[in-house]
C-alpha cells in the first residue's frame, strides 16, 4: 500500500525537481534548479507531518530520531526511483528533506568529465578526493567514475556510505555497497573491515572524522585505491583540512603520508545554465612531485600558483573553470562570479576579456 508521502515524490521525480521539503504547519517546497518553490495546496499538521515521515522511517532510525532528533536513511519506491532522507526537529517540529538519487548513473562522457579526472579512474593505488558544499553533484560525480572502472576494470569494489545512494549494477567489476548503520556501525568500521575484504578499490562516502581519514590514507598507502568526499571548496582548503584534523605534533608525519597517497582532489560547484538546468565546474588538483612537496613542507597556500602553471597535466583552478562556462555561453558571468571562491581575481578576469557581472 503507497505511503501518504509517495505521491509528493512521484511529484519530485516527473518535475525534475532534486529535493522535497516538508514539515510541520507549512505549505511542501521543492528545489529545482536550485531555486526553491512551493507546491500548490494546503500547509501540513503537525500531527500530519509526524505521521507522514513516520510512516516511511525504518525502526532503527524512529529510534534514533526520538533519542536525537535527526536521523537519515533511504527511501525507495519500486520501479519510480530511490530518495536519501533526512528528517530533524526544528522550531516547528517535525520536517524532514528528501533528495532524489537519479535511477540513471550519469557515464563520464554524459557529465563531460575532464581526462585528467578520468586518469585518476586508472590507478592502481592513492587517495582521490571529491569536494564542494552540500548539493555540488559530488556523489553524482563519483557514481560517474565509479560507473568508469565498473565497465573498463576488472576489480572489486566496495563502496561504505551513509546512506547507499547510486546502485551500481556488476559490469566487470564486483560491487559491494555497504550501508552505514545498516550494515556496518561506522565508516571507520567499515573501512578497517574492508581491508579483510580483498578489494582494489574503496569508496568512503563521507571522511568525517579523525580515525575514518586516518584509516582511508593508510588503506591508500597499502595498495589501494581510496575515493572519498569532503565538504571543502577549493583543492588547497581540502588539504588544510585534512592536515588540520590532526594534533598538532602528528601533522608533520601526516603531510608526510599524504604527500605520497594523495593523488588528486576535485573540487566542484554546480551552476545555473542559461538554458535551465545546472552544470558543474571543476577545481582539479593532479599531485605531481611538486605538489607533493608543497604538501610535505606545509606551504599549501602555494597550491593554487602551482595549479595555474600544472595545465599540460590537466589541473585547473575553479576559475579557470567558471570563465569556460562564461566563454562558452553556458553560464552568464554574474552566475559565475556569484559561485567563484576568489571573488576579486574572477572579476578582473572577466573585466580583462571585456564582460561584465
Amino acid at each position: 500500500m503507497a505511503a501518504a508521502i509517495d505521491p509528493f515524490l512521484e511529484f519530485l521525480i516527473s518535475s525534475g525537481a532534486s529535493d522535497l521539503h516538508l514539515g510541520s504547519g507549512l505549505v511542501p517546497s521543492v528545489r529545482s534548479d536550485g531555486e526553491m518553490s512551493k507546491l500548490d495546496g494546503d500547509k501540513i499538521s503537525k500531527e500530519t507531518a509526524q505521521e507522514m515521515i513516520e510512516e516511511i522511517m525504518p525502526e532503527r532510525n524512529k529510534k534514533e530520531f526520538w533519542e536525537c532528533y535527526d536521523t537519515d536513511f533511504a527511501y525507495e519506491l519500486p520501479d519510480i526511483g530511490r530518495f536519501r532522507v533526512n528528517v530533524f526537529m526544528d522550531n516547528n517540529g517535525i520536517g524532514t528533506v528528501i533528495r532524489q538519487i537519479p535511477a540513471k548513473i550519469l557515464s563520464a562522457d554524459a557529465l563531460n568529465l575532464p581526462q585528467a579526472v578520468r586518469d585518476l579512474c586508472f590507478l592502481n593505488k592513492g587517495l582521490v578526493i571529491v569536494t564542494g558544499p552540500t548539493g555540488s553533484g559530488k556523489s553524482t560525480t563519483l557514481a560517474a567514475m565509479v560507473d568508469l572502472i565498473n565497465e573498463k576494470r576488472t576489480d572489486h569494489i566496495i563502496t561504505i556510505e551513509d546512506p547507499v545512494e547510486f546502485v551500481h549494477k556488476n559490469k566487470n567489476c564486483l560491487i559491494n555497497h555497504r550501508e552505514v548503520h545498516r550494515h556496518t556501525q561506522s565508516f571507520k568500521r567499515a573501512l578497517r573491515a574492508a581491508l579483510r575484504e580483498d578489494p582494489d578499490i574503496v569508496l568512503v562516502g563521507e571522511m568525517r572524522d579523525l580515525e575514518t581519514v586516518e584509516i582511508a590514507i593508510e588503506t591508500a598507502e597499502t595498495g589501494h585505491l581510496v575515493f572519498g568526499t569532503l565538504h571543502t571548496n577549493t583543492a588547497a582548503s581540502t588539504v588544510d583540512r585534512i592536515i588540520d584534523q590532526f594534533p598538532a605534533d602528528r601533522q608533520p608525519q601526516i603531510r608526510t603520508m599524504l604527500s605520497s597517497s594523495l593523488k588528486g582532489v576535485i573540487a566542484q560547484t554546480l551552476l545555473k545554465k542559461k538554458t535551465g538546468g545546472r552544470v558543474a565546474a571543476l577545481e582539479i588538483l593532479i599531485v605531481n612531485s611538486g605538489i607533493a612537496n608543497i604538501i610535505r613542507e606545509g606551504k599549501t597556500y602555494q597550491i593554487p600558483s602551482m595549479m595555474q602553471t600544472g595545465k599540460k597535466i590537466g589541473m585547473q583552478t575553479l576559475n579557470e573553470s567558471l570563465f569556460g562556462f562564461v566563454e562558452n555561453g553556458t553560464v552568464t558571468p554574474a552566475e559565475a562570479l556569484f559561485k567563484s571562491v576568489d571573488k576579486i581575481s574572477f572579476e578582473t578576469m572577466l573585466t580583462t576579456n571585456g564582460y561584465k557581472a
